[in-house]
């Protein structure tokens, strides 16, 4: 090689050497403070876009995990409400059945149709009331439950509402029931009846939905920790493997500038060819 004081051939491939050293240690730093090998589009442009379009799709799931949320909130009131309405109907029986006693005297028989009325208008005290978020999927004419599935909205659970208001199409009890007479108490008894019946289907109805929405949750939830794995898989760093090229790459930067260091100082070696 010539000797030349214009032209340092060894610094300059010390220099691109120690630039390269340099470069990977920047990546390696920035991987330790972000955790992530692929940090933005530069550092793999097709796996950060992949995991970006995972991470939309992991937002969307955290819509539905709320949507499905609300609605297992909406259920649970709508439940409670019937097995409420439920306990009510059996209550009423009780004193519609009393009431059908022919030997009662008119004191008993007035004191069993008061009661008779006070649990009769609570049902709608109960149904006008159980309501969620304004969902009310008891009463007459109420809202269905609905929650969506799907992260991008397109699909949904659908929960049919269930009257359960007097004189709707589940409890045939009327505001004006009353057992004043035997014959009206015989009347309410069959209504009482059949209406404890059809809470019962209405019920059944709602509890299926109930664990189905919970069925729905419990899955979403696995999907997206599934997805979220997924996504760091594709783009989180190494940290173990990392701190041991961050070691190397010390090492490196050091001894790339110790040849540097060295390399300049060939240009010198020429003033001895002219002592």
């Amino acid at each position: 090689m010539a000797f030349s004081v214009n032209t340092n051939a060894g610094a300059f491939a010390a220099l691109q050497n120690l630039n390269k050293t340099n470069a990977s240690l920047t990546t390696t730093q920035t991987q330790i403070n972000t955790g992530l090998k692929v940090a933005s589009a530069k550092d793999n442009a097709a796996t950060f876009a992949i995991a970006q379009k995972l991470r939309a799709d992991v937002s969307g799931l955290n819509a539905v995990k709320s949507s499905l949320d609300r609605a297992q909130s909406t259920i649970d009131v709508a439940i409670a409400a019937g097995e409420a309405v439920s306990d009510l109907l059996i209550e009423l029986k009780e004193k519609a059945v009393a009431a059908k006693d022919s030997g009662l005297d008119t004191a008993s028989r007035t004191s069993l149709n008061d009661d008779f009325k006070q649990l009769r208008d609570q049902i709608t005290s109960i149904v006008d009331n159980a309501a969620f978020n304004g969902t009310n999927a008891v009463e007459n004419g109420g809202d269905a439950i609905i929650a969506i599935t799907s992260d991008d909205g397109s699909n949904s659970i659908t929960i049919a509402a269930q009257d359960l208001s007097l004189a709707g199409s589940t409890v045939t009890l009327t505001a004006g029931s009353s057992i004043s007479t035997q014959d009206l108490a015989s009347t309410a008894v069959a209504n009482i009846e059949s209406s404890i019946s059809n809470v019962n289907t209405a019920l059944s109805a709602l509890g299926s939905g109930a664990k189905r929405l919970d069925l729905q949750r419990s899955f979403v939830d696995k999907l997206s920790d599934s997805i979220e794995i997924g996504v760091g898989n594709l783009v989180d760093a190494d940290l173990a493997k990392t701190s041991a090229n961050l070691q190397s790459l010390q090492v490196k930067q050091q001894l790339g500038l110790q040849a540097l260091s060295i390399a300049n100082q060939a240009p010198g070696t020429v003033l001895s060819l002219f002592r």
